[in-house]
């Protein structure tokens, strides 16, 4: 199905139309919350000041997962939490989550029982929802699954299942899943206001960034699903308030698959810093991450430091034979997670990232923060019902937990380099018979072709080459230098579906040229 932005902005065009919710945000947390309002009949707006999942929800780790370092932390709730929500993502949409094997390799006896004993615990919590039993295997298994393990000092492994998935085509569908429940989406749309009667909020300006035109909307509600730009939002509505969050990056490096092997995924329980490392496969790639550095600050692309970069390599260097190096490296991301901001400076930053957080300001401004992709659905749940009380909308049930997503479809091809489009892979297919030159992969390095560039455009709201390499493909995270060489040709094919003449072309490869660069490692 055909989305024309032009359409899509004639929604928001009477001044006097009252939204039942506004959402700010169009990562993770905004999408749940726009499909969850949608599906339970409230009329619904959300607006994302660049494109769906541009930030945080685009750079993860690529794991659905119950979080198995928080079960070590004793943090049972949330794990339960988590463990259920999985399993309602494997079932809403299969076309873009997987059951996949993770090796805890063992380095002593004691680990052995310590990670064996957990794990049994992880299998308890999830239940009927179980990815499959954990299992202690032997060191010769372990080798065999994974040849280029460190075997100096090995003892066993303990295999144990989770959810790997795709983040930024999760977030397309929830997009085009909300769009079909009948939610208005715009991405390239800034809130720059809080409109108010009285005290109380009572709509947004907002600004269509391709057109500069201003917009005023009225909402009973509006929803603060910004993320780490949480507190520009709660800036709007209360000049001069302390802030809620402070932003810590973890970065990705992106290697060729066969530094770790054809199926399962590694993971190293706990590096220098303390923190979980995890290696994984990843279209037909090696994805290894992630750190855990405080930020004083934050922007839209941010970068991997050189100490981060050091820090992951030296890691894998400790657990695998045939080392990784910066040559080898295909691309490097960054991503941001929200911390609580000190109150005074004696307190240390605490992460709120995992556990969700729902604040009601005084303007009746609704704000989520913290939380992970797993459990997004949830999220968008709590925020839901908690606007239905805050605005008195009539109540209504929610509908997400048993709600298939666009594209579902299950006993899939994982082999077939179109299965992120799940049920409109045929047409995707079809739409590449129309025309020779979109039959055509956009570089040998990687499986994608002309079409679907088409499709993006015209299907999935892409307006921009990074949008097409980014997040409508995965390109950009997976070779950074062939994206960069795929531009011109994205660039092209947009220009032809969007109308836009060669000044655009060249402004997009400029522009596109400018963000992939901080995906390079130099050799």
């Amino acid at each position: 199905m055909e989305i024309k932005r032009e359409g899509l902005v004639s929604e928001i065009a009477d001044p006097e139309t009252v939204w039942d919710l506004i959402v700010a945000g169009g990562g993770a947390t905004g999408l749940g919350v726009a499909l969850d309002a949608a599906s339970r009949g409230y009329k619904t707006l959300l607006l994302e000041q660049s494109d769906f999942a541009k930030g945080t929800s685009s750079r993860s780790t690529k794991l659905v997962h119950g979080g198995v370092r928080y079960l070590a932390q004793g943090n049972i709730g949330l794990v339960i939490e988590a463990l259920r929500e999985r399993g309602i993502l494997l079932q809403n949409a299969p076309h873009l989550v997987r059951n996949e094997s993770f090796i805890i390799p063992n380095y002593s006896w004691s680990s052995s029982i310590f990670y064996s004993v957990g794990l049994s615990v992880y299998d308890l919590l999830a239940g009927r929802r179980s990815f499959g039993r954990s299992r202690l295997i032997s060191r010769s298994e372990l080798i065999r699954r994974i040849p280029n393990i460190q075997q100096k000092a090995l003892k066993s492994g303990v295999l144990y299942h989770d959810g790997q998935f795709d983040d930024a085509r999760l977030a397309v569908s929830l997009a085009l899943t909300a769009r079909e429940q009948g939610a208005t989406l715009l991405n390239y749309f800034r809130v720059t206001a809080l409109t108010k009667e009285g005290n109380r909020i009572n709509g947004v300006l907002a600004r269509d960034l391709e057109t500069g035109r201003m917009y005023p909307l009225k909402a009973k509600v509006v929803i603060n699903a910004t993320g780490v730009f949480v507190d520009e939002l709660l800036g709007m509505d209360a000049p001069g308030s302390r802030p809620l969050v402070r932003p810590s990056q973890g970065i990705h490096l992106v290697f060729d698959k066969s530094f770790l092997g054809p199926q399962d995924a590694l993971m190293i329980p706990k590096t220098k810093d303390g923190r979980v490392l995890f290696a994984i496969p990843w279209h037909d790639r090696m994805l290894v991450g992630t750190t855990d550095t405080p930020l004083q600050a934050h922007q839209p692309e941010p970068r991997a430091l050189e100490e981060e970069i050091r820090f992951i390599l030296e890691a894998a260097a400790g657990y695998l034979t045939r080392t990784p190096t910066r040559k080898d490296v295909r691309s490097v991301f960054a991503g941001l997670r929200p911390l609580a901001a000190p109150q005074n400076e004696r307190e240390k930053t605490k992460e709120i990232s995992r556990s969700h957080k729902l604040i009601v300001s005084d303007s009746g401004l609704v704000t989520i923060t913290g939380g992970k992709w797993t459990t997004y659905r949830q999220m968008a749940e709590d925020t839901v019902n908690l606007a239905i009380v805050t605005a008195g909308l009539p109540v209504r049930a929610c509908l997400t937990k048993n709600l298939s997503l666009h594209g579902f479809k299950e006993s899939l091809a994982w082999s077939d380099p179109f299965f992120v489009y799940g049920s409109d892979a045929l047409a995707v297919k079809a739409l590449a018979k129309e025309n020779t030159a979109w039959k055509e992969a956009l570089d040998p390095r990687l499986p994608y072709i002309g079409a679907e560039v088409v499709w993006a455009t015209r299907c999935e709201m892409a307006r921009t080459v990074e949008d097409v390499l980014a997040r409508r493909t995965r390109a950009l995270f997976l070779d950074a230098r062939a994206a960069m060489d795929m531009a011109p040709a994205v660039a092209r094919l947009m220009a032809e579906e969007l109308k836009r003449d060669a000044v655009w072309e060249k402004e997009q490869i400029v522009s596109f040229l400018a963000v992939a660069k901080n995906y390079l490692v130099d050799g």
